[in-house]
């Protein structure tokens, strides 16, 4: 099924440049057009109903998140492009949305695209939206809520009602406060990453937990942790010393 595409990017080149690998080495994605503003963005977006737009993050009149913010409704899928910059990107991760890094890299590019395919038709791009939105105008340093694309769709929840994860493979299964359980296909070491502006802690290579949600903790080699649903988890020997820092703290 053919992805008709908009870019908006306030750099020639750079439309030029994604386009070209577009065109060459992503069949299905037809670019229906371009634009180099918000304005010019937006009555695209009208004129067009694209399946799918790469926004620039950085623009002059409005950044791409503002330009998203301004339509009524997000009835396409969205790819952000920019130069590296650590709150956006994070933001954009915890929002289980994609970038690509300028310039654009073509493997990155036909991951990104290949993405897009696999989710179509899923629901939540309007609620994905939304969370990047507050999650961008958020003062405090993390966030507090975090999207999880499933194979059922996508779900959005406080990170205060994760107890703990669990690595399984390149997989990653969240265990919440309702108990239910969640299977993300995304590695634990991403996830440990994006939490770890909360009080989560690696403390063992298949586990990253909700140090809050530690209930107990039982003596031995690297010994184990009672969590709050009662479930026991391990501490690796080599993470010991500093978990239990991290918990006293």
């Amino acid at each position: 099924m053919m992805i008709n595409a908009i870019i908006i990017d306030d750099e020639k080149k750079c439309i030029s440049l994604l386009r070209h690998l577009l065109e060459n080495h992503c069949p299905d994605v037809t670019v229906v057009a371009t634009a180099g503003n918000a304005a010019e963005g937006i009555a695209a977006i009208e004129s067009h109903r694209p399946d799918l737009v790469f926004l620039d993050i950085e623009m002059p009149d409005k950044t791409g998140f503002e330009l998203l913010n301004s339509l009524p409704d997000i009835d396409f899928d969205v790819i952000f492009t920019t130069a590296y910059n650590h709150y956006a990107i994070k933001a954009i991760r915890f929002s289980a949305l994609d970038y690509l890094l300028k310039p654009v890299d073509l493997d990155e590019l036909k991951s990104a695209v290949a993405r897009v395919e696999k989710n179509r038709g899923k629901k939540g791009r309007q609620e994905n939206i939304d969370l990047l939105v507050q999650n961008i105008r958020s003062l405090q340093p993390g966030f507090s809520k975090i999207t999880l694309s499933t194979q059922e769709g996508l779900i959005i929840l406080h990170v205060n009602e994760i107890i703990y994860c669990e690595a399984s493979g390149t997989y990653t299964i969240f265990y919440l406060k309702s108990k239910e359980k969640i299977t993300v296909s995304k590695t634990l070491k991403e996830y440990e990453e994006l939490l770890k502006a909360h009080p989560f802690y690696r403390l063992h290579h298949s586990f990253l937990v909700n140090l809050n949600e530690v209930k107990k903790y039982i003596k031995g080699d690297g010994g184990s942790v009672i969590m709050s649903n009662g479930d026991e988890v391990l501490v690796s020997k080599r993470r010991k010393e500093e978990f239990l820092q991290a918990l006293n703290k």
